[in-house]
């Protein structure tokens, strides 16, 4: 039992890493506009500086993304759910299931992207000329995070009949 108590720690604590790590990236696109701002009033050029906020942009999303799974921040299919009554379990198992295998398939793409972007030394389009798999590896790394978080929920949600999702946003069975 405590092995499953450190792994629910290990996980949570990855969750919220991503979640703060998104965070980080959304400050970094504001110091980027700040500075392009400076850039522009004192005559000076920032070049990239559009390239590297859409990077920040991609990482924070991506990192959000398991920590918002499991605060309910995603959009739901709640009013399908609340409609099951009884069978509303079957319904989010269902639901958990296709997000699972969806999010790893995602994943296992992400990741082979971001390998053969590093293996041909792909650089991006943009006057930056960064090196492509850079930004792709936050996409990689955030998106096996969501596929774990996935997982993690389904497994919670067959074992122990609940998932991990912690919104008061979230209609439960009986509420109106």
């Amino acid at each position: 039992m405590a092995y499953f108590a450190t792994l629910r720690r290990i996980l949570d604590a990855l969750y919220k890493a991503g979640g703060v790590l998104a965070a980080l990236f959304l400050i970094a696109i504001l110091g980027l506009i700040v500075i392009q701002m400076v850039a522009r009033w004192t005559g000076e050029v920032f070049s990239g500086a559009p390239d590297y906020a859409g990077y920040c942009m991609a990482a924070a999303s991506f990192f959000a993304f398991a920590y918002a799974l499991n605060h309910g921040a995603h959009i739901r299919v709640s009013i399908a759910l609340n409609a099951m009554g009884s069978k509303r379990r079957w319904g989010e198992i269902w639901c958990f299931g296709i997000g699972s295998v969806l999010s790893t398939y995602f994943a296992y793409y992400a990741i082979k992207a971001t390998y053969w972007s590093r293996l041909l030394n792909d650089i991006s389009q943009g006057q930056d000329a960064t090196p492509i798999w850079i930004p792709q590896l936050a996409m990689s790394i955030g998106s096996v995070l969501l596929a774990i978080c996935f997982w993690d929920n389904l497994a919670r949600l067959i074992f122990t009949g609940q998932h991990a999702m912690q919104s008061a946003a979230i209609e439960s069975e009986g509420t109106e």
